[in-house]
């Protein structure tokens, strides 16, 4: 079906179609200022090809009688069978100004093929009413300011039940966090003291640390390493202690040789002149630093294995 097209147009022949139909927008039983309206007409069983011709309401809008929305056509109804449709068109006013209006008539030029009419909807009178104030009893108030009204245990659900969500991946994120915590301290603690002590020495060789600059956390890190390692392997609380305190504490292990005792013991010697006294030690020192902690190691414990009984074999 062709789309009906708005056009327009000049009078031409006036065919009467009766009144024009006035709504409220807003349902009361009266018209009130600032009310909205619309105001238009319906055509029943119009062709497929007529063309409309509506003539622009604004010129009929005043400061009292304001257009808010110009001419729109809807269409009601279809008869598929015959093609023709039900049309209404309208516009929608607002008055501002209480009083009696007479709206203007509405013209519609109609046109199918070679046929062209004017069909003349008659206009309505419209009755516009304000809100009636009794003047009597009227007392005047101060501004109100503005109502809080309660809060409501379905407003606030859905914080609570996010509040609970969040806790929950908290709760579950610690919990996870512990474990491994947990994990970790178990892994150490069931690791031999000679693998930690001989996995921390592997990360201090190489010449990158003999650079002055440098030697101080180097010496640091390798003397730790001993130290933590001494105290699970003899029982002495060796990161406790100043070197001559460690070292008479040691004097007594059978397990240590002189040689070795003597070399670890100036290693750590030298160890403290680097880290307190601001001591360069020689690179031929350096390279000797950490072959001499884990030879210290590695014998101390190749010494511990022997004494441990042996299991009698059946």
């Amino acid at each position: 079906m062709k789309i009906l097209s708005i056009i327009l147009i000049a009078l031409l022949d006036l065919v009467p179609k009766g009144p024009a139909f006035l709504d409220r927008l807003q349902k009361r039983d009266s018209i009130l200022v600032a009310d909205q309206l619309e105001y238009g007409f319906t055509l029943d069983s119009v062709k497929t090809g007529t063309e409309l011709g509506l003539a622009d309401f604004s010129q009929a809008s005043n400061d009292t009688l304001t257009l808010v929305r110009n001419w729109k056509l809807d269409t009601l109804k279809l008869f598929r069978k015959s093609g023709m449709v039900n049309i209404r068109g309208s516009v929608v006013i607002a008055p501002f100004e209480e009083g009696k209006y007479e709206l203007p008539p509405v013209l519609v030029r109609r046109k199918l093929g070679n046929e062209i009419d004017t069909l003349v909807f008659d206009g309505v009178e419209m009755e516009v009413k304000s809100m009636p104030v009794d003047t009597a009893t009227f007392v005047l108030h101060d501004i109100k300011g503005q109502i809080q009204y309660p809060v409501t245990f379905k407003e606030v659900l859905p914080y609570v039940l996010w509040a609970f969500l969040l806790l929950g991946f908290v709760a579950v994120a610690l919990s996870f966090w512990r474990t491994r915590v947990r994990r970790e301290k178990e892994e150490k603690i069931k690791e031999p003291a000679h693998i930690t002590a001989l996995r921390n020495l592997d990360k201090f060789r190489g010449n990158k640390f003999w650079v002055p600059e440098k030697q101080k956390a180097f010496y640091s890190g390798v003397t730790d390493t001993l130290k933590t390692y001494i105290e699970a392997r003899f029982g002495v609380d060796a990161p406790e202690m100043t070197t001559a305190e460690l070292f008479d504490a040691l004097k007594s292990e059978k397990d240590i040789t002189p040689e070795l005792y003597g070399e670890t013991k100036e290693l750590f010697e030298i160890a403290d002149f680097v880290k307190f006294a601001k001591h360069s030690a020689p690179d031929d020192y350096n390279a000797k630093v950490v072959p001499v902690a884990v030879r210290f190691v590695t014998d101390t414990y190749q010494l511990a294995l022997e004494e441990e009984p042996k299991e009698d074999v059946l």
